[in-house]
């Protein structure tokens, strides 16, 4: 490294050009740092390797050749502290929303409105079972009970149960046609 990296300020081709040497010189090994600190970034390690650069282009006094041997561990320091500061802001930030096509295909909640009305409509519907079916599918559904446990409390097999409780969820998706997803 000349003593001449960026001493001269004032002319801007030759700032220019020293600039572009020392990115030359040092650009790679900032690079492979910054690409570990950033966890395989590519873009955000780019990014910090040309702040790291403006950074030596505006403190050309730190980057004298008479003060030390080589500047990369002064550049390496920089860059190291402004992929700490970056990760540091990430961290004090929200997450970041992922890309508009996701929130588009993302599950919509019901508001509590809807779901009181879908569970009226189910209600309904689960009176226009037979008793039998009905049974088995307050067991089972509503109240979670296992195979074997409603097959115990009904007094029935548990075949039954299962066949049962097919049935009626068959009865339901033909009387609720507009919740036919949330049946499966």
């Amino acid at each position: 490294m000349t003593a001449g990296i960026l001493s001269h300020p004032t002319n801007a081709t030759t700032a220019e050009h020293e600039l572009a040497a020392l990115q030359r010189e040092h650009g790679r090994p900032l690079f492979a740092l910054l690409l570990r600190l950033c966890d395989g970034d590519r873009q955000r390690a780019e990014d910090l390797v040309q702040e790291t650069l403006v950074r030596a282009w505006q403190h050309p006094e730190a980057l004298r050749a008479d003060a030390f041997d080589s500047v990369r561990p002064w550049l390496l320091t920089v860059a190291r502290r402004l992929a700490i500061d970056a990760r540091r802001a990430r961290q004090a930030r929200p997450a970041e929303v992922g890309d508009a096509a996701a929130l588009e295909n993302a599950r919509v909640c019901a508001d509590h409105a809807e779901r009181a009305a879908a569970a009226l409509d189910v209600r309904e519907a689960v009176k226009t079972l037979t008793p039998e079916h009905r049974e088995v599918l307050v067991l089972v559904y509503f109240e979670g009970a296992t195979v074997a446990e409603a097959a115990t409390a009904l007094g029935i097999p548990p075949g039954t149960v299962k066949s049962r409780a097919y049935y009626a969820l068959r009865a339901l998706r033909r009387v609720l046609p507009g919740y036919t997803t949330d049946l499966r």
